[in-house]
């Protein structure tokens, strides 16, 4: 789960990270009562949206009059917002953050996420701030410097230290420096989260070190622990295909291609998309139905893939273990005659009560395509795409 910027600031003050000043805006006169209680003769007017390089694209500027704030949220509020995150359609910005203007005197990064290999969190930090952290790895990867920090100690004064004295945190600023780590990993671990990124993290002139921007992801299956978290979603920035997924307990991913996946299990939906690929074919989407696929389930399967009109053929792939695969054909049954379904369906099944399961296939009168196998599955499937084009 993604926040936009505005809040994540309010979990880092939270925390005791300092942040400029600030107030989120959903309309044009909001922003500039907004600017009017910050005072002051600059503010920045930020687009909101859950993606990053809003600058770049035209979703960041700075005013120096009240007339300019109206200005600039009328053209920003209501814009397709298109970075190298959101791909070329963009995003639709319904949200602004009206902030006060900064003294930036140098631009750094700091970020933290979970290292999988280490089973630590990785604290990473670089003097290069204000550009994306993927092109200063790859031009100038010297320039980032990674902590690993033990989970039975947190992250120490020293260590702290080191990276503040690595990025340029002036002795004047170390201090201030160290807290800021410190506070960063404590709202990183107390939230659950699965990334913690503060680019740009400034130095200012007078000497203060801010948490310019706020960037986080947080683990979807923690959020038990944290419906305040929870409370800050927002469904417009999601795909809604994958928002009503969700509402179903199903794990859904919109792809890019024509052939709609169902499958149970993760490790087997990977393997899926993989040999669909393999034998010349697009999958269109990640979709695991989990171990206790129900009728109700299947449908709003099948709904949300056909709500995707470059959709050509949908493969059925299912291993019956937990879920047996009698009870999954009664289901692909049951949900085709429900959603009138169009495509060719490709199904194959192995595992617990297999011949019954084919059995209540072959008998079902529908055009429904058996499988032999993964391969013979993922070429039928290919194939019945094609010949829809």
């Amino acid at each position: 789960m993604k926040i936009h910027e505005y809040q994540g600031k309010e979990v880092l003050r939270e925390y005791g990270v300092p942040t400029p000043r600030g107030f989120p805006a959903f309309s044009v006169d909001e922003a500039v009562a907004a600017a009017k209680k910050l005072g002051g003769k600059v503010w920045v007017v930020k687009a909101q949206i859950h993606a990053g390089g809003r600058g770049k694209g035209g979703g960041v500027k700075v005013a120096k009059s009240l007339e300019e704030v109206r200005q600039l949220s009328s053209k920003i509020l209501g814009m397709q917002l298109v970075t190298h995150q959101t791909g070329p359609a963009g995003q639709k910005v319904r949200r602004l953050l009206i902030e006060e203007g900064a003294d930036i005197k140098k631009e750094l990064y700091a970020g933290m996420v979970v290292d999988r290999g280490t089973q630590k969190v990785a604290l990473m930090a670089s003097s290069e701030g204000g550009m994306d952290i993927e092109e200063v790895a790859a031009k100038t990867p010297e320039k980032i410097h990674k902590l690993f920090i033990d989970p039975a100690q947190g992250l120490g004064d020293v260590d702290a230290d080191e990276i503040a004295a690595a990025i340029g945190i002036p002795d004047r600023s170390r201090a201030q420096g160290r807290a800021l780590f410190r506070a960063l990993y404590k709202c990183f671990d107390a939230t659950d989260a699965s990334l913690a990124e503060i680019n740009p993290l400034i130095l200012t002139g007078d000497g203060r070190v801010v948490a310019l921007d706020a960037k986080f992801n947080f683990d979807d299956n923690a959020l038990f622990r944290h419906p305040e978290i929870v409370a800050l979603r927002d469904l417009d920035e999601e795909d809604p295909a994958e928002v009503e997924a969700s509402r179903h307990e199903l794990n859904y991913i919109q792809l890019d291609g024509d052939i709609g996946c169902l499958v149970n299990g993760a490790g087997l939906a990977m393997a899926t998309m993989d040999i669909i690929k393999f034998y010349g074919g697009s999958p269109a989407n990640f979709l695991d139905v989990g171990g206790g696929a129900t009728t109700e389930k299947v449908t709003e399967a099948f709904k949300i893939m056909l709500r995707n009109r470059s959709l050509k053929a949908i493969l059925v792939n299912i291993f019956g273990g937990i879920m047996l695969c009698d009870v999954i054909a009664d289901g692909l049954v049951k949900a085709s005659k429900a959603v009138s379904l169009k495509v060719p369906l490709v199904v194959r099944l192995e595992g617990n009560r297999v011949e019954e399961g084919k059995k209540i296939l072959a008998d079902s009168g529908l055009p429904i395509i058996s499988a032999r196998n993964m391969a013979d599955a993922a070429q039928k499937a290919v194939a019945a795409a094609k010949a829809k084009k």
